[in-house]
């Protein structure tokens, strides 16, 4: 059974990691206004957006930027690159990752309860920032009997220390391009 929510090409809603009036747009020449670093709830890609004139945005304020039935947004301009935004931005995207993680906890749990090898000698569980061998065999062992129901179900039976902050790490690793392989992030 595939999950709508995967194959879905567009992001619905971003979150404002940055704003500034009266900008030049970094990923189309000629753009200018409001111009938005904002990070996607659901494909957690980084994007420059356009907003329309006279609305106001606050820091981590969740913005539709879907398709139809825009109230504060004029365009999506495009993906934008880590080390293409703001020092600001970048302070803010570690706890908005972080929030993202915790507001969407059960796909998260999914994924850990489905992960599987990537090759014989190592698992996807292992990328996972604090996740050795040790704690591998444990979830997989766990997984067996029961699948997890959450970060406090996989905590308890495990002993695995702050799951979401661990996971929010990989997928931070993942935006600014620490990795080869990404899970989480779509390029």
């Amino acid at each position: 059974m595939q999950n709508t929510n995967i194959s879905r090409k567009y992001e619905e809603y971003a979150y404002v990691l940055d704003f500034s009036t009266r900008h030049k747009s970094l990923t189309v020449p000629g753009r200018e206004g409001t111009i938005i670093t904002g990070l996607g709830e659901d494909r957690l890609t980084l994007l420059e957006i356009l907003g329309m004139p006279n609305s106001t945005f606050d820091i981590g304020e969740l913005i539709y930027i879907g398709k139809e039935g825009r109230t504060k947004v004029l365009s999506v301009l495009g993906k934008i690159n880590y080390n293409k935004i703001s020092i600001s931005a970048q302070n803010e995207l570690g706890a908005i990752v972080e929030k993202i993680v915790t507001k969407n906890e059960k796909k998260f749990v999914d994924y850990l309860n489905n992960a599987q090898p990537l090759t014989p000698r190592i698992h996807a569980l292992e990328l996972i920032p604090g996740i050795g061998k040790t704690y591998m065999k444990s979830m997989l062992d766990e997984i067996k009997r029961k699948k997890f129901t959450s970060f406090n179900d996989l905590q308890e039976r495990v002993g695995f220390k702050e799951p979401a902050k661990n996971i929010a790490k990989r997928i931070m690793d993942e935006i600014t391009g620490k990795t080869r392989m990404n899970f989480f992030v779509k390029r």
